[in-house]
């Protein structure tokens, strides 16, 4: 692949809102990626980022708000002047025409003499692994070799940004950890900026430089996934991140400072913790025989490797989860005690957002 300016791959949006309607898909959506970085649109259905993905591809234009792609404005141009080239969810073969031919589809509408297909059609073929494949139809591929089919369509484009709309969604798990691997390794080989949409937090998770989760049209978080994971901005990212989420308790005044709602007499925090709302990850409580937090099981799933307990707080007000290395044959309504890992996590009560510094002193450290 030839060389790029410094600008190429570089990706841009400032305020960006898009309406349909009364509905408002995207609120001021500000966020950027610097060159050859794997960026991924995250959150649940509905939360806007497919619709950010094609506001990007120039297939929806923006209500309010600008694109800079490639380090000049885009925000009016049409989706063949952007320098991008895009995978879709249902990878959009052509049936009737052969591996080789979908995969130079692009390059014939664009014009590209045959020369210079031909090459790029070897070079994409041979890195792909589908060297072998080009003659056959899609009907004669499996679900793994037509993902890899659409993503050469991408390529051999030899654009310096590709956009991808939940490309494994129709494969099954195996093969879904698989392809993670294979994206991720390409993107790296060849040094493109990717922006791929997902609502798998384990695809984000593993994939990602930056992650961009996104809520009801707006940008909840922007970070890094170990930031994210380590650092979760607000309730809503802290419960979307991580299996099984983060543990979010009320916190209440008590004799000796801030105790979760439910389990009185144990102060877990400092008094001026008492309203805010107490993260804990579900990996980072273990069983103790002396001071915890007395919880009462309500269920127990073994993984093979951990058991997830579900528990109630006390006299059940709250309901957390515990990851146990190993197996545990714990019936419900076992009563436990749980160690609370010395670093806690604390959010507004009110409006989700973390507080300045995480609690760092508690009873049961």
């Amino acid at each position: 692949m030839p060389e790029r300016p410094a600008t190429q791959g570089q990706l841009r949006l400032d305020g960006v809102a898009k309406s349909f309607g009364a509905a408002q898909a995207l609120r001021d959506v500000t966020l950027a990626a610097a060159p050859g970085t794997f960026l991924v649109l995250l959150g649940p259905s509905g939360c806007g980022k497919s619709t950010l993905l094609r506001v990007l591809a120039g297939l929806e234009a923006p209500t309010a708000g600008q694109v800079f792609i490639n380090g000049r404005d885009a925000t009016g141009l049409p989706p063949a002047s952007r320098g991008i080239a895009m995978v879709f969810q249902s990878y959009a073969l052509f049936p009737h025409l052969s591996v080789a031919e979908n995969i130079i589809f692009g390059l014939r509408a664009r014009g590209v003499g045959r020369a210079e297909r031909d090459a790029r059609l070897s070079r994409t073929a041979q890195m792909m692994g589908l060297a072998g494949l080009l003659d056959r139809r899609p009907a004669q591929l499996s679900g793994g070799q037509q993902q890899r089919v659409a993503l050469a369509r991408a390529v051999v484009a030899e654009a310096p940004i590709c956009l991808m709309d939940e490309p494994l969604s129709n494969l099954d798990a195996k093969l879904r950890a698989e392809m993670r691997r294979e994206i991720r390794a390409l993107q790296q080989r060849l040094g493109i900026t990717m922006v791929y949409v997902t609502h798998d937090q384990a695809e984000a998770m593993s994939m990602a430089d930056q992650v961009v989760l996104m809520r009801d049209g707006c940008v909840e978080q922007d970070a890094t996934p170990a930031e994210l994971y380590a650092r979760p901005a607000t309730t809503f990212a802290a419960s979307f991140i991580g299996t099984p989420p983060m543990s979010l308790l009320r916190l209440v005044p008590g004799a000796h400072g801030a105790e979760v709602a439910g389990a009185p007499g144990l102060a877990v925090a400092r008094i001026d913790a008492a309203g805010a709302t107490l993260g804990i990850r579900p990996e980072e409580v273990a069983p103790t025989d002396g001071a915890g937090l007395p919880v009462r099981v309500l269920a127990a799933e073994f993984l093979g490797a951990e058991t997830v307990l579900a528990c109630a707080v006390g006299d059940g007000a709250e309901v957390m989860q515990a990851r146990i290395p190993g197996h545990h044959a714990l019936p419900a309504g076992t009563h436990l005690r749980l160690r609370l890992p010395p670093a806690l996590h604390l959010f507004d009560a009110h409006t989700g957002r973390r507080l300045p510094e995480p609690v760092r002193e508690n009873a049961f450290a």
